[in-house]
């Protein structure tokens, strides 16, 4: 079972050298967060384009493990380049659901 933690819709995209590319974001509902049992989508015109984890997350210079509604933050997605400004990241946990008969 899906539960959703939050998206942020990308407002810049930035080109990092070593990195990759980089989605200049800002938190619309919930939080984003990194590592654990986080997994994120990207979806551009309400077709998922791709499915993986974060691989950074920051809040202006610093490496944070999450970012609340209202913020702006930083983020690289892994192994992934093809960023466009107006895509909308979801982040949401997957949680095992015992199944009943």
């Amino acid at each position: 079972k899906e539960s959703r933690l939050g998206s942020a819709e990308i407002r810049q995209v930035f080109k990092a050298p070593k990195i990759g590319t980089i989605a200049g974001c800002m938190v619309l509902d919930g939080r984003i967060a990194r590592g654990g049992e986080s997994h994120a989508r990207l979806v551009r015109d309400n077709v998922v384009v791709w499915r993986g984890k974060l691989a950074s997350l920051r809040r202006f210079k610093d490496d944070v493990a999450e970012v609340k509604s209202g913020s702006e933050c930083g983020i690289g997605l892994d192994r992934f380049n093809d960023i466009k400004v107006g895509d909308v990241i979801e982040v949401f946990t997957v949680e095992r659901v015992a199944q009943t008969v």
